[in-house]
This record gives structure tokens, sequence and C-alpha cells, in this order.
């Protein structure tokens, strides 16, 4: 994957903006819903800070929605192709994994396709989150190695391996070896 990464802090901030108003939530209600703080929230939706995949799921799942659609686009002209150069990329700040949304954005499919590469020495945590229940996701792995620990126990995935877990449990992505780890994620949304 390429290793230049156009900024969406702002965009993530409006996104997030956008959301908590069409639900008509105070920063200080959201804050209650994620366990984020009001102060971070705010500086996020000014686009002054760059939140980690953490927060951001704990935002997302606040706000009834996932990563793909955070950092979707909401213009109204969706084609069903998206262009590997126009699709959206994002660096997690503190891992250093890189994120590219594959789907077309906009076409309402209940699925999302994201490819990530993980890089070696990376560790992210992803808390229980209930409100994702109903929110299925496939990790196939392409190249490298992956430790996973999830509530139902650990494995470790080696290339063409394909894992299927819920979203709302928790679960702790690792890459201990000496390579990246590079894989797709295919995300279904069935919850009503």
């Amino acid at each position: 994957m390429e290793q230049v990464v156009t900024p969406l802090e702002r965009t993530i901030g409006e996104r997030v903006r956008e959301l908590r108003s069409a639900q008509a939530l105070t920063l200080d209600e959201l804050s209650t819903r994620s366990g984020v703080s009001r102060a971070m929230i705010s500086r996020i939706e000014r686009g002054e800070a760059s939140p980690t995949a953490q927060l951001l799921a704990r935002l997302c799942s606040a706000l009834g929605t996932t990563l793909s659609a955070l950092f979707a686009s909401t213009a109204e002209n969706a084609s069903p192709v998206a262009r590997r150069a126009e699709q959206r990329l994002w660096r997690d700040p503190e891992s250093g994994y890189l994120r590219r949304s594959v789907s077309p954005e906009g076409v309402g499919s209940p699925v999302d396709i994201v490819e990530v590469e993980f890089p070696p020495g990376a560790r992210v945590v992803f808390e229980r989150q209930p409100a994702d229940r109903g929110i299925t996701q496939h990790l196939w792995l392409f190249s490298g190695r992956l430790e996973l620990t999830m509530e139902s126990g650990p494995q470790i995935l080696e290339a063409g391996d394909c894992l299927f877990m819920g979203l709302e449990e928790a679960h702790i992505f690792h890459n201990s070896y000496d390579e990246p780890a590079h894989y797709a994620v295919i995300l279904c949304r069935t919850k009503v």
C-alpha cells in the first residue's frame, strides 16, 4: 500500500459533528455514551486532534455507525466503482496501521471492504461495544502473521487464513512479527 496519507482530521471532525447533530446529542451526551471526554470530542470536531482507532471505534459505536461509514463521503452522486486512486486512506496515529476504504461509498450496501497494512510491533485494542451487536466481519490475511485476542480466545492467523468475528466483542490486534501483516476486512451490518 502507498505510504502517503491524505489527512482526514477535518473530514472526520465534520462527520462526527454532523452525526452528533443529526441525533440532537450534546457534547456531554456523546461523551457519556462513548466514554470519550467532552474536550477530546470538541477537538476532534474542530479538526485539531488525530484520534486513534480505539477512540474512533468508541465514538462510532455511540453514534450507531462504523468506521467505514464515518470515513465515507456524504456526496449524493454515488458510483458503483471505487477507483483505487480515490479510495480514502487513514493512518492510526498510535499504532501506525494504514486503513484503505475499498468499497464504493454511498451505494447503500450493508457490506464494507477495508484493506489494512498492520506494521511490525503494532497493537490496537478495541473495547467491547455492545451497540455494535449484529455487525460482523471476516478478516482475510493476505501476507504476514497476526495475533488476535478475543473474548472467545486467542487466534494466530497466517497468510491465507480467514477469521469470522462479531464486532461487539472486545478484541486486540497485535503484530509481534518482523514483517507487516496485510489483510482485508469484510464488514457486514445486519443489525436493524
